[in-house]
């Protein structure tokens, strides 16, 4: 397993519990934009847990959910054990395992900054169908439009292990490449979890950027998310705000 691949694994948990879900308005905008309907084989890859999945199996399609993680995978088994429309696939962006030209659409929510683009370029292409489409979604956390969310930022710069490396808004210029020759469109949506500091405690350990429980700044770091938290924290809530972003457009010229 690739140092990507494993980075979430001690962190499984917190991130089913508190990482954000995804707006219903995605399955409205590729109804609109790109024909989705409840006939159309989607793959989710770097399906995770299956944040995005739940989407498309609530709007009626099969979706296999393509996830090199075995713990995360295991997760997404279970919660879906009941959607006979989801089909679980030891897989990854570069080589998902599944046949050339079976999927209508494919999608990546909050990965793609994982994958190797020119790999899964090819990949992508020879799994869709003709004239199928590709959606990169990403829930991105605001940094600055409130004074809470801009002394987090401030604590994930000091704090973070490797964030300025692997946050994903530093691949957005490779996104332009990535569907290259044709054009892609984005839209965005507001999306917001209201947090008490214990599901506070829970979001900061989700992320792969910050020091585990074990770790020497981890103590640290709590103690000044708690004062953070205490100045900011409104009947004992603090509102943490996304844009998510969808790029989306077809890979392939034909």
């Amino acid at each position: 397993m690739s140092q990507s691949v494993e980075r979430f694994n001690s962190r499984i948990d917190d991130y089913v519990k508190y990482r954000p879900g995804y707006p219903s308005e995605i399955v409205d905008l590729l109804k609109r934009e790109c024909g989705l309907t409840p006939e159309s084989i989607v793959a989710d890859v770097g399906s995770g847990t299956g944040k995005l999945t739940e989407l498309f199996l609530a709007n009626g399609n099969v979706v296999l959910g393509v996830e090199p993680n075995s713990g995360m995978r295991t997760v997404a088994e279970t919660l879906f054990r009941n959607e006979a429309g989801f089909r679980s696939v030891d897989g990854s962006a570069e080589a998902t395992a599944l046949p050339a030209s079976s999927v209508d659409v494919v999608t990546a929510g909050q990965a793609f900054h994982w994958f190797d683009p020119v790999k899964t370029r090819d990949e992508w292409v020879r799994i869709l169908r003709p004239a199928g489409w590709a959606a990169l979604v990403w829930n991105e956390r605001q940094l600055q439009t409130t004074p809470f969310l801009n002394d987090y930022e401030k604590l994930m710069l000091e704090f973070g292990t490797d964030y300025k490396e692997v946050r994903h808004e530093n691949v957005e210029g490779a996104i332009e490449s990535f569907f290259a020759p044709n054009e892609f469109a984005l839209r965005s949506f507001p999306n917001t979890q209201v947090f008490d500091f214990d599901g506070l405690r829970g979001r900061v350990r989700s992320s792969s950027y910050t020091p585990e429980p074990d770790h020497a700044r981890f103590e640290p770091m709590m103690r000044q998310l708690k004062t953070i938290f205490d100045k900011h924290q409104k009947n004992g809530y603090v509102n943490f705000d996304y844009e998510t972003k969808v790029f989306f457009g077809h890979l392939s010229t034909s």
